[in-house]
């Protein structure tokens, strides 16, 4: 096990330096506006006077090697547009605690509502209706044919602008931190995929592991039907849902940037949403970096978690052979 998990870490260690290494050069090919509060009032000689300071008319490779250098000290940079000469660091600490809350809050509602969703379309497949099955394909359908940032103007628009949602409820329709109730309405913009996402594969494994072989016999041997579909069919069904887990953490981020900016949300997608349209080159670097580090250990989360869940993958040889 332990080998496992350095092998994955180790690979999770290079991929995240190439891609690092990839973005720092693709994001030097921006327009140096980016670097200047008053670029148009400048002159060419201040240009390069401030270049020079920066370091950005040295080769790309020195360039490179004092970013790394400066990325294991922690330091991100200053902001140059968006909050002039603050550190990238303060300004992150302010923003990503918030996106955190979110995501982590959302992520919860996903697992909370979407397995137990995807429980009862499965045993309902069973009954002579199915009309859980039904609904639940239906919610699942509208969800995955309607393009996300339609159903999140419509949350935002039935959670905040109709009669029960704004005088009843009191949602509001612009996030305030000091409000507790102006979390519920970009919460659930989050989470509905994902518990769409899950109900959806959930069911599916759970039919298929119900009409296999050992099943049939436990229910000829009399077994209650409540301990098979607890102890065998679930049990086994959600081990290859382990790996749709690190999906939602990365839906869950990505989504955010669009959420958080539809809902004026002070996070890390908001802020990366501002950081692009003020061209503050620096800013966006260390967003884009942040995002690709957190996707990379949503990843290295994830293979973890299914080498633990299931016993069936070999942790000395193959380990990547699923």
């Amino acid at each position: 096990m332990a080998k496992y998990i350095i092998k994955r870490v180790l690979r999770s260690l290079l991929t995240m330096f190439i891609i690092i290494t990839i973005l720092f050069a693709l994001l030097r090919l921006m327009p140096i506006e980016g670097y200047f509060e008053n670029f148009d009032k400048m002159s060419s000689t201040q240009i390069q006077v401030k270049l020079n300071s920066l370091g950005l008319n040295d080769p790309l490779p020195k360039q490179l090697m004092r970013f790394y250098q400066q990325l294991l000290q922690g330091d991100l940079g200053v902001s140059n547009v968006y909050r002039r000469g603050v550190a990238i660091t303060e300004i992150i600490g302010e923003k990503i605690p918030i996106s955190i809350k979110l995501g982590l809050i959302s992520l919860c509602i996903s697992l909370a509502v979407g397995l137990p969703l995807g429980i009862l379309m499965a045993r309902s497949t069973r009954t002579r209706f199915k009309i859980g099955d039904r609904l639940g394909t239906v919610f699942i359908v509208i969800v995955q044919a309607v393009p996300s940032a339609v159903y999140h103007i419509l949350i935002q628009f039935a959670g905040s602008q109709t009669y029960i949602g704004k005088e009843i409820l009191g949602f509001p329709m612009l996030f305030d931190a000091a409000n507790p109730k102006s979390y519920i309405l970009p919460v659930i913009s989050l989470s509905i995929g994902s518990i769409a996402y899950y109900a959806m594969w959930l069911r599916r494994y759970m039919v298929d592991e119900s009409n296999k072989d050992y099943i049939r016999l436990a229910r000829a041997k009399g077994v209650p039907g409540g301990a098979i579909s607890r102890r065998h069919v679930f049990r086994n069904a959600f081990v290859p849902m382990v790996q749709y887990i690190r999906n939602s953490i990365l839906f869950t981020l990505m989504g955010s940037l669009y959420v958080e900016s539809l809902y004026s949300v002070p996070g890390m997608g908001g802020l990366l949403v501002t950081a692009i349209k003020r061209q503050d080159n620096t800013l966006v670097q260390a967003l884009v970096l942040i995002y690709a580090v957190i996707s990379i250990l949503g990843l290295l989360f994830g293979d973890i978690l299914m080498g633990i869940v299931d016993p069936r993958i070999s942790f000395a040889k193959k380990e990547g052979a699923r």
